[in-house]
């Protein structure tokens, strides 16, 4: 509240969903409410006026509590530096009342109810608040959750377990240097789990993203290239997935069994694309001709499909689209009645 001769409400927590907490000895930006409250008692409603010298950084809390109470993230759109810092790079909070109170720091009345004290181990640390000991140890912790959840097909919950003790350990591993091979070795396997999950969950394009970070560390990572080439094959990028394939069983002789089977399920999957491909090529064409008087030339339709390349050469110029769509098709047979002009060879010798 603005203490002026008419008192002007600027922020009611009561309004929001849950009550602002604070936890003691954090370094929270209004360093004074932590005073004001441990000199309070439970259940207690108390007024406190508070001098500028102790009110210059509140704009910044209450547009982070606002944030936070709309369900958005608190630090939105700032960059790395001090809160201040972020304050003059964007010269405005969002708030015209809180712009009024950064240009110009006044007293402000504070009216506070303590609702309920914690133990300082009654509730779950957030990573923030962690320590690098504690950082540490919750990594292991979360990692045995995530097990624990896909043993019960919760994919989902899972991932978000792994990709919490992965965050943990590159928090670790930003403020210790060197990080090392003990670190790395710690972080792989999470992250290994988390492109399990996100595989099983259809998320192909995020496996390759973390599995192709992890091969430019790890270039020998056999599991990186594996679920990269499962995550490859299930997007139809053919090329790809067999290379990585063929990459695990350079590196790994005893998988090359696993590694045919694959690149055999893999030469499946693509000649019925093919052969679905050459049928949706086709129904276009008859849709395109539907209702078209039948040229002099033409011939069986039925033709098409047994040599679309050298019917798509006797068609007029001006059928350029037809002659397009005939063409797919051909290079779509060629593909298949063809496909070692078209992908690498499969053969992977069996020890």
């Amino acid at each position: 509240v603005k203490c002026k001769p008419t008192s002007i409400l600027i922020d009611d927590s009561r309004k929001n969903k849950h009550p602002t907490e604070i936890f003691v000895g954090k370094m929270f930006k209004m360093e004074v409410w932590e005073v004001l409250l441990t000199s309070m008692r439970l259940g207690e409603v108390a007024e406190f006026w508070c001098d500028a010298i102790h009110t210059g950084l509140y704009p910044i809390a209450s547009k982070g509590m606002r944030l936070a109470a709309q369900g958005k993230d608190p630090l939105e759109g700032q960059k790395h530096m001090c809160g201040m810092g972020n304050m003059f790079t964007g010269h405005s909070t969002g708030f015209p009342e809180l712009d009024e109170l950064m240009r110009e720091p006044q007293p402000l009345i504070f009216i506070m109810e303590l609702i309920s004290v914690g133990e300082p181990l009654s509730y779950e640390r957030e990573s923030w608040l962690m320590e690098k000991d504690e950082k540490m140890q919750a990594a292991p912790s979360l990692h045995l959750q995530g097990n624990a959840l896909v043993r019960q097909g919760r994919y989902a919950q899972a991932a978000e377990k792994y990709r919490e003790a992965v965050l943990l350990l590159r928090t670790v591993q930003s403020r210790v240097r060197p990080w090392g091979l003990a670190g790395e070795i710690l972080v792989t396997p999470l992250v290994l789990n988390y492109c399990q999950c996100k595989l099983e969950l259809g998320e192909y394009y995020e496996v390759i993203e973390h599995t192709s970070e992890l091969i430019d560390k790890h270039k020998g990572c056999v599991k990186a290239y594996y679920k990269r080439a499962k995550a490859y094959a299930a997007v139809w990028s053919e090329r790809e997935a067999r290379r990585d394939l063929l990459t695990v069983a350079e590196l790994d002789g005893t998988l090359a069994r696993l590694v045919q089977k694959e690149l055999r399920l893999l030469s499946e999957r693509m000649r019925e694309k093919y052969r679905d491909d050459r049928e949706r090529y086709r129904n276009i064409l008859e849709e395109r001709t539907t209702g078209e008087e039948e040229e002099d030339e033409g011939g069986d339709p039925n033709e098409l499909s047994q040599c679309p390349r050298q019917e798509a050469k006797s068609l007029p110029a001006r059928e350029e689209g037809q002659r397009d769509v005939l063409q797919a098709a051909a290079v779509t047979e060629e593909h298949h009645s063809c496909p070692e002009r078209y992908s690498e060879a499969i053969y992977v010798p069996v020890e």
